[in-house]
């Protein structure tokens, strides 16, 4: 009788001990909230170096400040930096980039590099190959587009990496052209991306587009055999439309189609529909608004809260990035090639940072 009791006893015991642990397993709940600083809160600043070299100084509440501790100090985590192969003036070339780089990450910011593979810029428009390898065979092109970016990866080491700037064509045309050469366009991406493999086991992959909807539904399509972490678009209304909820169910679509992140890799918006200088602004008309969102100080800041937001709500999103952050009026108010975007950079005429960088805070 008495093992009976014994047997009973033990199975009691053992009956609380397994409710116990379930108790505790249940009542510890797991999270996938990702850190605050996983969200991509960029800015785009390739002209940075450029404009100080001709004596331009940033400010924040009238008083000097270096424009990437004004960036840092509201919030930014990641600065944007162009890369252009053997540019003419040298800047954006790799010297420059790499010097600029490793201020930013002495500055605790993470360096995100759109490769253009080109020597000047690289759009839909234009997708021009550096002039030492316009004459390459197809597979020397590949190789080439390797060892670029395998120099890259070793003397920068960045966090994110665009293979390509707006490449919604294509890129170093013509032999990578997506809709002349499809498959050999493929395959130079693949090589870019290959590269950026074996060199880093971190540093994240974006293919970059212009635009959303349709266009970017057939892009990214057309991407799927890429190795590849996030997708990038460019969201300007001037260009794209003026209505937000489109932004937002592209960043849906594109980011549950393919089981990616997305970026706004590129967004800006007018504090004034006025000029600093003579060389012509891209955006000077009411009618290439938002209705929403004046141009003024409040509106566009309003505007990239707006788009933080959007991305920020949606599971798929991962961040935005500001583009001509830092192109201000810097050759004086009658220079012709000063700055076509002095109205949509983030310090205003007198160079003093705007009310537009707290949409930078992690909030």
């Amino acid at each position: 009788m008495k093992s009976v009791f014994k047997i009973i006893f033990l199975v009691i015991i053992l009956n609380l001990l397994s409710c116990s642990s379930r108790e505790q397993e249940v009542s510890t709940p797991i999270t996938t909230t990702p850190n605050p600083d996983d969200f991509i809160r960029g800015a785009d600043m390739s002209y940075l170096p450029l404009i100080e070299s001709e004596g331009t100084i940033f400010k924040k509440n009238g008083v000097s400040e270096n424009a990437l501790t004004t960036l840092k100090n509201a919030g930014c985590n990641t600065i944007r930096i162009r890369i252009w192969k053997n540019p003419a003036d040298n800047h954006s070339g790799l010297a420059e980039v790499k010097a600029l780089a490793l201020r930013v990450k002495q500055a605790g910011m993470k360096v995100w590099l759109t490769v253009h593979y080109s020597d000047t810029w690289a759009d839909p428009g234009s997708q021009t190959t550096p002039s030492d390898w316009t004459s390459l065979s197809f597979i020397n092109l590949k190789t080439a587009v390797s060892n670029y970016t395998t120099l890259i990866m070793t003397e920068i080491q960045p966090d994110i990496i665009q293979i390509g700037n707006e490449i919604n064509t294509g890129f170093l045309w013509p032999q990578g052209h997506l809709i002349n050469n499809e498959s050999q366009c493929l395959q130079l991406i693949a090589a870019a991306s290959s590269a950026i493999r074996s060199q880093s086991t971190t540093t994240k992959i974006m293919i970059h587009y212009a635009g959303i909807g349709s266009g970017a539904t057939w892009f990214f399509n057309k991407m799927s055999s890429i190795n590849y972490d996030y997708i990038g678009l460019s969201y300007y209304p001037v260009w794209h439309g003026k209505i937000l909820t489109d932004v937002s169910a592209s960043v849906n679509s594109l980011g549950q189609t393919h089981n990616k992140k997305v970026v706004i890799a590129e967004t800006a918006y007018p504090f004034t529909l006025g000029y600093n200088d003579y060389t012509n602004n891209i955006m000077g008309l009411a009618n290439q608004l938002v209705p929403t969102y004046p141009a003024t100080n409040q509106g566009q800041k309003e505007f990239l809260l707006a788009i933080k937001n959007l991305v920020k709500q949606n599971s798929r999103g991962l961040g935005f990035c500001y583009w001509g952050a830092e192109w201000i009026a810097f050759r004086g108010p009658t220079a012709t090639n000063g700055s076509s975007w002095e109205n949509q950079a983030l310090w205003d005429f007198n160079n003093n940072a705007l009310p537009v960088m707290d949409a930078f805070s992690q909030n």
